[in-house]
């Protein structure tokens, strides 16, 4: 026979009906066993909490009790089909609330953050989600944000990684050609909005590190990798130099540095003396050594204003081109 729920004390009937208000609001409709399940009580304990909800509330002007003073409930609901559904919440309706637009802007932040891989297949993001819907004073708008690749990407690579399996995919390398990959995952790191993975390459049978929105047709395999983290040396900073680097002299603003601190070989002094050198938004002259030009693109296209190539005369051309092909893009837009 099974055991009937003890009836509970004063104290732990205080915090239960505490918590009752903000569970049915959370849920807008329940049947009383959900409840009597969530709670660990009897369905009859949940009826009679329910009841005595509708004869509680806060007093008016008056200081008396009218209706619009108490908890109600969709009395038919809870009678015919023993589902419980609040239809007037005493004060908290008072309460601010976001307005449809405040909420929509929320939500589409939420989204945002949804889709970055450390929160993808989050249950917390979606139920604040739902609650500032349910929350705002009327319906936001419908919206919707695209998931990234590298938010599918990761979610791979972290199954291989798991599963102590190699990943293959082709990959879009420094001089713009695509190559088929085996790799061994050894991490996964993000650096601002971009992922990367460091793996043990089997092409150049050594550790390298791989941009995931570079990445096309990735799998993972059956393969059992050869190479763990505990294995090799997977490298601190995000960029590693080579033999095949090449050194660029830029302007900068010296607070644009500490972003920049993985690609600086060496700043020279800024000009004006003393003063400029303190000057946090003085222009200084620094040396970066990066692998291709397609980096210092995304470099200063990252920093717009505040980074300006100054040599070699290639690196200059290669980023100047790359501006007036995306300026060319924006006319031919705004001309048709």
């Amino acid at each position: 026979m099974a055991k009937r729920p003890a009836a509970p004390r004063a104290q732990d009937k205080l915090i239960f009906l505490l918590s009752l208000v903000p569970y049915l609001i959370d849920r807008e409709r329940v049947t009383v066993d959900e409840a009597a399940r969530h709670f660990g009580l009897s369905p009859r304990q949940i009826r009679e909490a329910v009841e005595l909800l509708t004869v509680s509330g806060v007093p008016g002007d008056t200081r008396q009790y009218l209706a619009g003073d108490l908890f109600d409930i969709d009395w038919g609901s809870f009678e015919e089909d023993d589902e419980i559904v609040l239809t007037h919440r005493v004060a908290l309706d008072d309460s601010p609330r976001f307005s449809a637009r405040e909420a929509s802007a929320l939500i589409a932040g939420l989204q945002s953050l949804q889709r970055l891989p450390e929160f993808v297949d989050s249950d917390v993001i979606g139920g604040v989600m739902a609650k500032l819907a349910r929350g705002a004073s009327s319906a936001p708008g419908q919206l919707a944000v695209t998931e990234s690749y590298s938010a599918h990407a990761v979610g791979i690579i972290r199954s291989a990684l798991a599963a102590g399996h190699s990943v293959a995919f082709d990959y879009v390398d420094a001089s713009g050609a695509t190559e088929a990959r085996l790799v061994d995952p050894l991490r996964l790191e993000s650096q601002d909005q971009d992922w990367y993975l460091y793996g043990w390459c089997h092409l150049r049978e050594a550790t390298r590190r791989f941009r995931l929105d570079r990445m096309t047709v990735l799998r993972e395999t059956d393969a059992e990798v050869v190479f763990r983290e505990a294995d090799v040396v997977v490298p601190t900073a995000l960029f590693e130099p080579s033999d095949s680097d090449r050194n660029v002299t830029v302007l900068v603003r010296r607070s644009v540095l500490p972003l920049i601190d993985d690609y600086v070989v060496a700043v020279d002094s800024a000009p004006g003396g003393s003063a400029a050198r303190e000057d946090s938004d003085a222009e200084v002259t620094a040396t970066l050594r990066l692998a291709h030009h397609h980096g210092l693109k995304r470099l200063v296209a990252a920093h717009p204003g505040l980074i300006t190539v100054l040599g070699p005369a290639d690196a200059r051309d290669a980023v100047a081109d790359w501006a007036a092909a995306g300026l060319a893009q924006y006319r031919k837009t705004s001309g048709s």
